[in-house]
């Protein structure tokens, strides 16, 4: 009765409860920079409440940057967190394009948040678990000069965007890697000294370590109150959790005292061997091989076989199983001795054909009942043989009538019988290469390791293993400097360096040319090497391409990489046409037409954005003020303004170009380029534009690809599908496919795991399919 009560007066004062937050837990950056005392370009001013300050960001040369010992003490409250919540109450200028804060390591941004006033977007930047760059986007507009309150909350693959305590976006994403190195640079209100200049109002940025922590933005969202009843069952359900608690620490009670009576025991390491387990000192014969059991580990010898002393009547010959030659019975027959178990054909005066056997050292006649199989190849090409009446094809498989290759041995068919043939990196024990042994190239000599490795056999093979201290080149050699790695070397941003004994080589990369100091992209669709079907266009992506549907086509779901999976879109069908109710909507090619009933006269007024738009008016966007309408018969057409450059009213924003004054420059990421207002440029696979002086860049648009496995090339930057797992860095996980490992454990799709009997080999489920690999650094 008391827990009741207790649960009844915790409903009724639930609505009224507030939402408090752990300091520890609460990283709030205003304060932690302590603005304005030290940062030109900020000012504070009234914000959109009174309880806390507000700083205006403004100006073009400023660095807002946490001092390093700052930075280590917020970045370690986040280090490892999987779920967190960026809050933010801002008023962001007209069209701004600006990072909020950027916590960033030399290229990579772990946690970044911007807002693109000239695309109307905000975007999430991050890395992932994969280590690789990843980038949100959100539609959404931000830099309208208004007062919004911004929430970005994320919880491992979750993440929700609220905006003035609406719930906007919720989406499932990649998981962020938060290991976040100790050196990490954190800006607020840009991306560095010199790009992502945030301008506007910015008041509460903080970063809460808890994924709902919109709530401390917007209490009302968490007025949602459980029910009574909801508590009854939580009691039932830790009623039930404390009995499987005391029944499983009874049961480790037990496992800990049969533990304890364990320790005085001898344990004896054993050897696993295809299910047969051997005893320490056990030996066995293995082929042939005289194996024994030392201390869990396996040695084996190869065995020496004396020559064979026969008597009369018998001769030495190899019998399936055993690996040294054994005296075996003959026949004679046709003057030539048959070992025992040998079959020879023969035909008689009138061409009949008879079989015989040698069988306890007489050639004994079988007679069989059965016709020979009807062949299916000519006459030209039947082989008659010596063991057998019927006769067979040319290319009959020999192997799959079975054969003694055992060990490291390959059977294979001859025109008339089969043979053993070792593996590569293997070498017969015997004559008839059935029995292989390992070849250890590093012992004998037979290896590329070249300088500064240690050659280490594997079976079959070798690996050259770089000494401490020195970076791979190739599979054969190691040097002491990474060049390539250092920076120090002269290789073009789209090259590919290597490096080498003594220095270091460029190669351009992919869909570049060049002499790998200099690499320019291959336009593939202005050079004339790609072909996009007629209802497709080329797009021309740096280090690669891909055809776009035009205008009035899309996707059909099978994504071709010539444009062929184009098709026409049904714009009456699908509603996407202007055709006024007096008129018809006729589906074309790529278009349509609104056409006028016979005997009707009709206005060829258009339907826009839910207005009636008369024939021949004309119109500026009201989301696009560059873009200029008009309702010609029935249908709308839309253009980008024509920019007059010697008309002194010129929009600058819709005409960018026109824009003379130096302070419209940007400065290229690396600070080595300069370019006007209106140009765009291509960096890091994201598209960048200069607008009066801001740099605003978003992901490249990659073609479409539904596909389970995918990989992005070196030097390009769109995913392509591939077939084999193993290859793929990025998979759509499927829980549902999971993998049997070693020890017959399920494994679910994404899961990783060092193969048992191993240090050094990870294996990874991959929606039903396991790939391993060698880590040689760890051999």
């Amino acid at each position: 009765m008391g827990l009741l009560r207790c649960l009844l007066a915790f409903c009724v004062l639930c609505p009224a409860s507030g939402f408090g937050v752990d300091p520890t837990l609460r990283i709030s950056i205003l304060d932690e920079l302590m603005l304005p005392q030290s940062f030109d370009g900020v000012t504070q001013v009234q914000g959109f409440h009174g309880q806390s300050r507000a700083f205006l960001f403004q100006g073009s040369s400023r660095d807002v940057k946490a001092a390093a010992e700052v930075a280590k003490r917020m970045v370690q409250k986040l280090r490892g967190k999987n779920e967190f919540t960026v809050l933010v109450t801002l008023k962001q200028d007209y069209l701004n394009s600006g990072v909020i804060f950027s916590i960033h390591h030399s290229e990579h941004r772990f946690l970044e948040l911007e807002s693109s006033g000239q695309r109307n977007e905000v975007r999430l930047h991050y890395r992932t678990k994969g280590q690789q760059d990843h980038t949100e986007v959100f539609p959404y507009s931000l830099a309208d000069n208004q007062w919004h309150k911004v929430s970005v909350a994320v919880s491992a693959s979750h993440v929700i965007l609220h905006v003035d305590c609406n719930r906007i976006y919720e989406r499932v994403v990649e998981a962020p890697y938060m290991d976040i190195p100790g050196d990490t640079l954190f800006w607020l209100g840009q991306r560095n000294s010199a790009h992502g200049l945030f301008k506007g109002v910015m008041q509460d940025v903080e970063i809460l370590v808890m994924p709902q922590g919109y709530i401390s933005q917007c209490p009302d969202l968490n007025r949602t109150c459980p029910t009574c009843n909801d508590f009854h069952g939580l009691v039932q359900k830790i009623m039930e959790l404390q009995d499987v608690l005391a029944k499983t620490s009874r049961k480790l009670s037990r496992a800990e005292e049969k533990m304890n009576a364990l320790d005085g025991c001898y344990c004896e390491r054993t050897c696993n061997i295809s299910g047969v387990v051997y005893r320490e000192d056990e030996g066995w014969t293995d082929g042939c091989m005289n194996c024994t059991c030392t201390n869990g580990s396996v040695h084996c010898e190869t065995i020496s076989c004396p020559p064979a002393q026969c008597p009369a009547g018998t001769t030495p010959t190899y019998v399936k199983g055993v690996c040294c030659k054994e005296c075996q019975p003959v026949c004679l027959f046709g003057g030539r001795e048959v070992v025992d178990g040998d079959m020879k054909a023969v035909r008689d005066s009138t061409g009949r054909c008879l079989l015989f056997e040698c069988r306890d050292r007489t050639m004994h006649q079988i007679v069989s009942s059965e016709p020979c199989p009807e062949l299916n190849c000519p006459e030209a090409e039947q082989i008659t043989l010596s063991d057998r009446c019927c006769k067979i094809c040319q290319g009959h498989d020999f192997c799959s009538e079975g054969h003694g290759c055992v060990e490291h041995s390959d059977c294979v068919n001859l025109e008339a019988g089969d043979c053993c043939v070792c593996k590569d990196g293997f070498r017969p024990l015997r004559e008839d290469n059935a029995y292989c042994e390992d070849i250890d190239e590093c012992a004998e000599g037979k290896h590329y390791c070249r300088e500064n490795t240690m050659c280490v056999n594997t079976p079959g093979s070798f690996m050259c293993i770089c000494l401490t201290g020195y970076i791979r080149i190739d599979d054969y050699s190691c040097t002491e400097h990474d060049v390539c790695l250092s920076g120090l070397h002269n290789c073009d941003e789209n090259a590919l360096c290597l490096n080498i004994v003594g220095g270091h080589s460029c190669s351009c990369k992919p869909g570049y040319m060049g002499n790998g100091t200099v690499c320019k992209d291959i336009n593939e669709c202005a050079e004339g090497f790609i072909e996009c079907d007629s209802k497709s266009t080329c797009v021309n992506l740096p280090g690669w391409y891909h055809c776009e549907c035009r205008d009035g086509y899309h996707d059909n779901g099978f994504f071709s990489a010539n444009g062929e999976s184009c098709v026409d879109i049904n714009e009456c069908k699908t509603g996407r046409n202007t055709c006024t109710n007096d008129t018809v909507c006729f589906n074309l090619e790529g278009s349509y037409d609104c056409r006028c009933p016979h005997g009707h006269n009709c206005t060829g007024d258009c339907i826009h954005d839910n207005k009636v738009k008369h024939s021949g008016q004309i119109w500026i966007l009201d989301s696009d003020r560059c873009s200029v309408c008009s309702c010609q018969a029935g249908q709308v057409m839309c253009r980008r303004m024509v920019c007059d450059c010697n008309n002194p009213n010129a929009d600058l924003y819709c005409c960018p170009e026109c824009d003379p004054r130096l302070s419209s420059q940007c400065l290229h990421q690396n600070g080595l380029l300069t370019y006007s207002s209106g140009d765009t440029w291509v960096e890091n696979c994201q598209q960048c534009q200069c607008l009066q002086g801001q740099v605003d860049c978003w992901p490249l648009s990659c073609p479409p690809g539904d596909c389970e496995f995918t990989v992005v090339p070196e030097g390009e930057c769109c995913p392509r599908c591939v077939t084999d797992p193993c290859q793929a860095d990025t998979i759509r996980n499927d829980i549902t496919k999971t993998c049997s490992d070693e020890h017959n454990i399920s494994r679910f799709s994404g899961s990783s795991w060092i193969k048992h009997g191993t240090e050094c080999t990870l294996c990874q489920c991959k929606n039903g399919h396991i790939c391993c690999s060698v880590d040689p650094m760890c051999l």
